[in-house]
């Protein structure tokens, strides 16, 4: 996301950071091992490895790699305030 199309986006919070997506989500517990994953190369958005800081929105596809597994899912919503009940209503799995 870049020029005019990321800054709409960052301006009415339409989009989120990956690592601090992971985390309220609770895809992974701690936004910490969210980094390192992806600074591992474990996350992709959209078929692309991604550093913590790239921002994440709604109809991305994220994959993460977890030793020999994989989760594939798309971006649903990127709400800052979730519960524990709501955070999965975040993104729909697509394959485990």
């Amino acid at each position: 996301m870049s020029g005019l199309a990321g800054n709409v986006y960052k301006l009415y919070n339409l989009c989120m950071r990956i690592d601090k997506f992971l985390k309220i989500s609770r895809v992974i517990k701690r936004r910490t091992v969210a980094q390192e994953a992806c600074d591992g190369g474990r996350i992709e958005i959209n078929g692309k490895i991604v550093k913590p800081a790239k921002d994440v929105k709604p109809g991305d596809i994220v994959t993460i790699t977890f030793g020999n597994s994989t989760m594939k899912f798309e971006v649903v919503s990127v709400d800052e305030h979730q519960t524990k009940q709501s955070a999965e209503t975040m993104y729909r799995i697509i394959e485990e």
